[in-house]
């Protein structure tokens, strides 16, 4: 038994960074993770936090260990440690690094319509890490305005805007087309409030319109146009011909 104790010792794994300084630590995980390591420079990351617990390095660490965590896959751990580094860190002079992360790892470039859509009912397509990538972007453009970082979350949040928007007047075009018009009413006239200056808001408008028509709501259905004419007056859903080339697109699209 005795020897079979002493022969299990010897197989323990040797921590190889025991040695090392922290400067040295974070180089290492550094060069990891440019070379793409990302798991390595994980487990050095989190080394290095331990080591300099208190200290900025070990902010620094933690941040790195995010980006880590967010460059292989792992969003739900990413965002935990980014919750919890600016919740602890709300000073910290990466604070507005951590917001910026915080927002890229629940963007996604295929927003909306601007990816190949599914054959799912667009209504039930969670936007949600869209709206939360705004308010990380949000709160970095408002909290941290000269940020290195603050033009290029302005940039996101202009597209997220857009695209959710887009996705509001697909969903409203999806119930209009199967003869639910209340619900292609309420969900346009939900883009139009609030994506006032998103160019999506004019199919919206259209949509309102075409759908208090169905429902023969003349007053709202006036409403609709007489607003759509006032801010988009060139607006092909205005005329005839405009209006039948528009609704034969929507036909061929679905």
């Amino acid at each position: 038994m005795a020897s079979w104790l002493v022969a299990g010792c010897g197989t323990t794994t040797k921590d190889e960074t025991s040695g090392w300084s922290t400067d040295k630590l974070y180089s290492e995980a550094k060069e990891e993770a440019a070379n793409g390591n990302y798991e390595r420079a994980g487990k050095l990351f989190e080394r290095l936090e331990g080591r300099a617990a208190g200290t900025l390095l070990a902010q620094q660490a933690e941040i790195e260990h995010a980006y880590v965590l967010y460059k292989t896959g792992e969003k739900a751990q990413a965002l935990q440690t980014l919750e919890r580094f600016l919740k602890l860190h709300p000073t910290s002079p990466a604070a507005d690094y951590a917001l910026y992360l915080q927002g890229l790892v629940n963007f996604n470039d295929n927003l909306g319509i601007l990816g190949s859509i599914a054959k799912q009912d667009l209504s039930e397509r969670d936007q949600q890490a869209s709206r939360d990538a705004f308010q990380s972007f949000k709160q970095l453009v408002d909290q941290y305005p000269q940020s290195r970082y603050a033009e290029d979350a302005q940039v996101r949040m202009n597209y997220i805007t857009n695209s959710l928007a887009q996705y509001e007047v697909h969903v409203a075009r999806y119930y209009y087309r199967r003869g639910a018009y209340v619900a292609a009413a309420n969900r346009a006239q939900q883009a139009v409030q609030e994506f006032q200056q998103s160019p999506s808001s004019e199919e919206a408008l259209f949509i309102m319109m075409r759908s208090y028509e169905k429902l023969g709501l003349v007053q709202l259905h006036d409403d609709a146009q007489r607003v759509l004419r006032q801010n988009f007056p060139t607006s092909p859903y205005l005329t005839a011909e405009g209006l039948r080339s528009k609704e034969r697109s929507w036909w061929q699209f679905w």
